[in-house]
């Protein structure tokens, strides 16, 4: 979710759901170690829990991004081994990663010795990618991972294709195989293994926790209707008292993150970008999201831009 769910995004998430575990935008584990630690890894306590998802494939570097993760104050660090992007290729880390387990199994191994234990290392990763057959190295995959001492990871159930598809056709086009995690839940009952891909709702999710799945991670619907996927979360899954929170004031509630946000000299787009799909296929959702898109960008925009794209749209009932 890269460009997604920078620090602005994840408060928004956080004010709908307390328990469910965010995701920092993938993030390289060199840029860890040479970039702007402040701007990169930076976030508020109120977005706990938040795991840091990095790229990269040398163990040394990857250990040291890790170590310096947790002294940030996050709580897994998660190494991605599924993104197809064609930057991710060309740095030989990302999906690529699933054509050398025994060089992820090294790099988990190094990040796992490097970190205290209250940070999880853990693994996001695809079935496989281009020609490979998904029943033999996804299990091959895991078990490697699992013998470097990683105890829970991700599965996107569906190829990457870096051959011929480009990112977003990466995330459509290659065909689910849910069967395949689920038998590979069977297959090791000693990890934690969370299915993603094509997942829409919270009702599908609570479907797959139902069926016994230890986690279902949701990207772009939960991105593009976070209410949607969040609001109801902590109640129907971890069995919360927590009333549900309307659309209506999880935007009143971004309202003073805002004017910090503006105080400390940051612009309005930066953070109600991430809240167009507040909305998603209600009444009155395409003049919030005009009036967000275009007045939120404009010098000075400040929180009246906010106030008055919530009058288009009719209050609605948590």
């Amino acid at each position: 979710m890269m460009e997604c769910t920078d620090r602005h995004c994840r408060v928004l998430h956080r004010i709908l759901s307390s328990n469910a575990l965010l995701y920092t935008e993938m993030v390289t584990a060199a840029a860890i170690l040479r970039g702007d630690r402040g701007r990169l890894l930076g976030f508020s306590p109120m977005e706990r829990p938040v795991a840091l998802q990095i790229g990269g494939s040398e163990p040394e570097i990857l250990a040291e991004a890790a170590r310096i993760g947790a002294e940030w104050g996050y709580s897994e660090v998660n190494l991605n081994c599924g993104c197809p992007s064609d930057r991710v290729r060309s740095g030989a880390f990302g999906a690529v990663l699933m054509k050398a387990p025994e060089l992820v199994a090294e790099g988990c191994s190094a990040m796992i010795a490097a970190v205290p234990g209250d940070c999880e290392i853990t693994v996001k990763c695809r079935i496989g990618v281009d020609d490979q057959d998904p029943e033999a190295v996804l299990p091959a995959f895991l078990e490697a991972v699992r013998d470097a001492g990683v105890r829970r990871v991700a599965v996107h159930a569906r190829k990457a294709w870096l051959k011929g598809l480009s990112p977003k056709e990466n995330r459509d086009i290659p065909p689910l195989d849910h069967d395949l995690v689920r038998r590979m839940r069977s297959a090791f009952p000693d990890m934690s293994l969370s299915i993603n891909g094509g997942i829409a709702s919270l009702d599908a999710a609570v479907a797959l926790l139902d069926e016994g799945f230890d986690g279902v991670m949701i990207g772009r619907a939960a991105y593009n209707a976070p209410w949607d996927i969040f609001a109801a979360a902590d109640q129907r899954v971890w069995g919360s008292a927590r009333p549900v929170i309307a659309p209506n004031e999880a935007a009143e509630r971004m309202l003073p993150y805002i004017e910090s946000h503006l105080s400390a000299g940051g612009r309005l787009h930066q953070v109600t970008r991430h809240m167009l799909g507040l909305f998603a296929g209600r009444p009155g959702a395409r003049l919030w999201r005009r009036v967000l898109s275009e007045e939120g960008a404009r010098d000075g925009a400040g929180t009246d831009v906010v106030l008055k794209a919530l009058s288009a749209v009719a209050p609605v009932a948590a």
